[in-house]
């Protein structure tokens, strides 16, 4: 079977099904064969695991905003650490078993599908709470240093993925680049709140003390309970992860999708569930700036994988193998970042169908751009 990548040069990949699939299969152990299966079981599997991690997410959300609390850390850095780093081990598995099987483009395509994703899942969510727009209560400096710095790094992967990539050791250097800047990222924004020489009226700005959050986990549980059910939501979250993007995958091979269109959408939103659970229970918290965390530190942390995928994916650098489609697909997930942060500058509470206008732009141009990602 040959699959196309995004700039069109093609690239032979191991047929899924047959000897090929079962020699990967014996190497290794961990994959499941999905791609046997009914597609009618496919599909109640990958159900029922997006059930699973939506309410692991819902838990996980509660359970780290009691730890905040009971921690006096601050919530976008909770977000961004906590939340950020455990709902983005579905895509960690996903990377490593599509890089593994030899699919650089469903690998690449689910990181940059989720980064754009999990943008929109926010704007969804601002929708459905539906109170005032989100970045008319968000107040926190950090919150616009991680917009700006994520939309950087992705505007860097679409600059990589045009000029190449080089071999260095076994991996590219241009996605140890790219994961260098995502970790300097991370750090950078986490205390920028401390060293900002801004100075805001959080109060004013309806940011609350958390009366809303869930007694049952504020109460009668020590911070040592807590961290252990942080702890078994996460298995929860990575073992159904894992089950959504196996299933996807086969999903994929048995409706006769392209990787490249898959990757970003399928097995993006696919691995994109958790944050759906765990933003919209962050807004009902009136965690603005949990939420916004959560979703930036998730894509800090995925694209942090590249150099995962060069280890295990044996053709060499994996942006050698992509194109058009993920240049793309990068530079989508940089705007849709773009227009949220202009509605943090602004910082006002303009509505329009129960959610604020730069949500309502966010769906908009991903729905544009899903549109010319697919006629690619």
């Amino acid at each position: 079977m040959t699959l196309q990548s995004a700039g069109g040069a093609g690239r032979k990949f191991p047929n899924r099904s047959g000897t090929a699939r079962g020699s990967h299969r014996s190497s290794l152990v961990f994959l499941t064969d999905a791609a046997s299966n009914p597609l009618g079981l496919n599909v109640a599997i990958f159900t029922a695991a997006a059930v699973l991690v939506w309410f692991a997410g819902v838990r996980l959300t509660r359970n780290v905003d009691a730890i905040a609390l009971r921690t006096g850390m601050d919530h976008a850095f909770v977000g961004m650490l906590l939340l950020g780093g455990i709902t983005s081990l579905p895509e960690v598995a996903n990377v490593a078993t599509a890089s593994a099987i030899g699919n650089p483009a469903l690998a690449v395509n689910n990181l940059l599908g989720s980064a754009a994703i999990n943008v929109l899942l926010l704007a969804v969510a601002d929708a459905w709470i539906g109170r005032r727009a989100v970045t008319g209560v968000v107040a926190r400096p950090s919150t616009m240093m991680m917009a700006t710095l994520c939309m950087l790094v992705l505007i860097a992967t679409a600059v990589a993925v045009a000029v190449g990539d080089v071999d260095l050791f076994g991996l590219g250097l241009a996605s140890l680049i790219i994961s260098a800047l995502s970790i300097a990222s991370f750090r950078l924004a986490t205390g920028y709140d401390a060293r900002s020489p801004w100075s805001l009226d959080t109060h004013k700005d309806g940011d609350d003390d958390g009366s809303d959050a869930d007694d049952e986990t504020m109460e009668g549980r020590s911070p040592g309970a807590l961290w252990a059910r942080v702890a078994l939501d996460g298995a929860m979250i990575f073992a159904a992860g894992y089950a959504l993007s196996q299933t996807g995958d086969a999903i994929s091979q048995q409706t006769g999708m392209t990787s490249a269109l898959v990757g970003f959408a399928l097995l993006g939103l696919a691995t994109s569930t958790p944050e759906l659970s765990t933003v919209t229970t962050a807004l009902r918290l009136r965690r603005p700036e949990m939420a916004f965390g959560q979703v930036l530190g998730t894509n800090f942390v995925n694209l942090s994988l590249l150099p995962l995928g060069d280890a295990l994916f044996r053709g060499g650098p994996l942006i050698n193998q992509l194109g058009q489609f993920e240049i793309v697909s990068a530079l989508l997930g940089a705007a849709l970042i773009g227009i949220f942060l202009v509605g943090l500058l602004e910082h006002r509470d303009r509505t329009v169908w129960k959610m604020g206008y730069d949500s309502a732009a966010v769906i908009l141009v991903f729905g544009l751009g899903l549109g010319l990602l697919a006629a690619l």
